[in-house]
């Protein structure tokens, strides 16, 4: 169904853009789900004075939220509901729909092949077809920490692989031709994968030599594809940077010197406060640190996961799972401290919306409201993740301009 033409009026536009930044009664037009035009309302209402006009003159409009590192459709539906491989893809959509409640329409998710499902790629591409967000796929080697260690990958699903296998051709070139831009497409330490620690006692452990991630990372390169790594601890970093890794996921432990390193490299960083390594998540104080050091930082939430706790700063009632409806919360303090030093609300915005959309290759189609992008925007009650934490403060979310949630 073509969606209609029309105009949106905003009491206060938060674009995202260099161009445009801070509009108050500010508007843009969207035509066949694309935005059109961006300016002042009282000039764009007299240009089409026949388009109709969707009035938020009482909120906040800003462009909808990306989350670029998560795992929503392949491990997170058995961690939450009591399913089987036969109801796991409903499991995957309703997630799907937790995700765009709480003004997310972009999910970066990775397949890293799970123990009890053997779905792939083009089966999770069949789940999102006709549904109202974009989801890019990253596949993976990955390797968990338990006593004996297990090797899975996306290429191979359920079926563990050896050691040996990680290093694979056909497996690196089913990595390469799937995956749809830089996730943590190898894990440089073992994962504690959600487990207790006294499960995990080899989580973190390195699993890779220098030389054989140099390897890797040449042969990603040769094909003209960028690659991310799951990566933690120092010595971890420095070989993910001295391999000419192009995204370092979680990244927990980087040090000041290796800051610099990936600032001189421009190598991005998708920062995960909820966790997801054997270290300390990145703390509001170090993602600063990343965004001062000029570095396009991108917060996630790496969802579904249980809050670390090595992360005081994180202040849930509950130590239950948490997914991208938590994007807002655990980017609050790190938005709010960079407000305090004095930053633009619209580079502050863009941890949320711009940077991860760059991560995804995907920074010319949406993450901020501009001529000729995606219509994908959110109304809200305050500036998300710095005004408001609570998905229930999303008014409305659009997805290329089709209104898809809706609290009023």
């Amino acid at each position: 169904m073509k969606i209609k033409d029309y105009l949106i009026r905003a009491g206060k536009l938060v674009t995202v853009s260099d161009k445009y930044k801070t509009i108050y009664d500010g508007a843009f037009v969207i035509m066949d789900g694309m935005i059109s035009e961006v300016g002042d309302y009282s000039l764009l209402s007299e240009k089409y004075k026949r388009m109709e006009v969707l009035d938020f003159s009482d909120y906040i409009v800003t462009p909808s939220l990306v989350d670029c590192h998560t795992h929503v459709m392949e491990y997170a539906p058995s961690s939450i509901f009591p399913i089987t491989e036969s109801t796991h893809l409903m499991g995957s959509s309703t997630l799907i729909l937790e995700a765009l409640s709480s003004g997310i329409t972009a999910l970066g998710e990775q397949i890293c092949g799970h123990p009890s499902v053997n779905y792939t790629k083009d089966d999770y591409l069949k789940v999102i077809k006709d549904l109202p967000i974009d989801v890019v796929f990253s596949l993976s080697t990955i390797t968990i920490g338990l006593p004996e260690l297990v090797h899975f990958s996306g290429v191979t699903g359920a079926s563990t692989i050896s050691k040996k296998m990680l290093l694979d051709e056909n497996i690196l070139k089913g990595l390469i031709e799937n995956s749809e831009y830089p996730g943590e497409n190898i894990f440089i330490n073992a994962t504690p994968a959600n487990f207790e620690e006294a499960y995990v006692p080899r989580a973190g452990e390195i699993i890779y030599t220098q030389k054989e991630l140099e390897h890797i990372s040449s042969i990603f390169h040769s094909h003209n594809k960028k690659i991310g790594c799951h990566v933690g601890g120092e010595d971890a970093i420095q070989m993910a940077i001295n391999a000419a890794f192009d995204v370092i996921h979680h990244g927990h432990g980087i040090t000041k010197e290796q800051i610099k390193r990936v600032k001189e490299k421009n190598i991005l960083i998708v920062a995960t406060p909820l966790g997801g390594t054997h270290l300390p998540p990145n703390s509001p104080k170090e993602i600063v640190e990343l965004v001062e050091n000029g570095i396009e930082v991108s917060i996630s939430t790496d969802g579904y996961l249980p809050p670390s706790k090595k992360a005081p700063w994180l202040k849930f009632l509950d130590n239950g799972i948490k997914g991208p409806e938590s994007l807002m919360k655990i980017a609050h303090e790190s938005m709010e401290r960079l407000r305090h030093l004095g930053y633009d609300v619209n580079d502050i915005l863009r941890l949320l919306t711009l940077n991860p959309a760059k991560v995804m290759g995907k920074d010319k189609q949406y993450g901020s409201i501009e001529a000729g992008k995606d219509a994908n925007f959110l109304v809200a009650n305050g500036i998300p993740g710095l005004d408001i934490v609570n998905q229930d403060d999303i008014i409305q979310v659009f997805y290329e301009g089709e209104k898809i949630i809706s609290r009023k």
